[in-house]
């Protein structure tokens, strides 16, 4: 039987411990199973029980104060991050293996980590070979993508993530919960955005001819291909959470492996009735 992940990515801020505690509740409210597991090393504190931390494994603060290696926040993380890629047998034994897992890995925010360093790609293909069934959550805070020209570069990171893991995705704005009335209808035009007109809203912002023109190839080609789509994120909504757990549990094809449960037989009718007579027109 297959197991189940759910790789929770995005910027600083995004709201993936926020994320990853809602979806714990609501699977609770459903009867399922879902555990967490936290993969920041920077992380201070989290609204939910986890199955595994990496910070039983190696710190940020730890590895800074090494005067040996003279990192800051940034360096110390990647330093982390690296060390746990040369550790996946500390990450295979606190997973254990039992069949129809489902985890979420609340992971870091840094950018890098999902564009030009291959540490999360070496930990999907290290789930995969554990048989899990992978999707990406990329998550991007609704709050900073009111705008066309941060709606872009949001949508850059995202598929940035789609290009460098090679797994299913879903991409959600989070935090729907905390705009106003005027800032959630105008933010809808974003969820299923186009491109073109994108880019004409933002044609203000962009000085440089030549960017301009890359810009607007970038967005042709993103539209042309309906590449990315965004799904809200709002924490006091369960319709809506429960459709963004549609979506993910398609993608990983959950559930389609689970036994069923035969209908009880139906008692042979009496033999001694006739139906013509039964039906018949008086």
């Amino acid at each position: 039987m297959p197991r189940y992940a759910q790789l929770v990515m995005g910027p600083a801020g995004s709201g993936k411990s926020t994320y990853c505690s809602t979806i714990v509740e609501q699977s609770e409210a459903l009867n399922r199973s879902i555990q967490v597991v936290n993969l920041d090393p920077a992380a201070e504190h989290f609204q939910y029980p986890v199955m595994a931390d990496i910070r039983e494994l190696i710190q940020v603060d730890d590895v800074m104060e090494d005067a040996s290696l003279r990192f800051g926040p940034n360096g110390g993380l990647v330093f982390c991050m690296e060390y746990f890629a040369n550790n996946f047998d500390w990450l295979e034994e606190s997973l254990g293996h039992v069949e129809d897992d489902y985890i979420l890995f609340d992971c870091p925010g840094q950018i890098e980590l999902y564009t030009h360093l291959p540490v999360m790609k070496q930990l999907v293909e290290q789930l995969q070979q554990w048989e899990f069934r992978v999707c990406g959550v990329f998550l991007v805070d609704s709050q900073f993508m009111v705008e066309s020209f941060k709606f872009i570069s949001g949508v850059m990171a995202a598929l940035s993530a789609m290009v460098s893991l090679e797994i299913p995705q879903v991409n959600i704005m989070t935090k729907m919960d905390l705009l106003s009335p005027k800032a959630k209808k105008e933010i809808e035009k974003y969820l299923d955005p186009d491109m073109y007109s994108m880019m004409e809203d933002s044609s203000d912002t962009i000085r440089s001819t030549k960017f301009k023109k890359l810009t607007q190839a970038i967005c042709g080609l993103i539209d042309d291909y309906s590449m990315v789509r965004f799904l809200p994120f709002d924490r006091t909504d369960e319709e809506g959470i429960n459709i963004v757990m549609q979506h993910i549990d398609f993608s990983i094809q959950y559930g389609e492996d689970l036994e069923f449960k035969e209908p009880k037989e139906v008692e042979e009718e009496p033999a001694n009735i006739n139906y013509d007579e039964l039906f018949q027109d008086k």
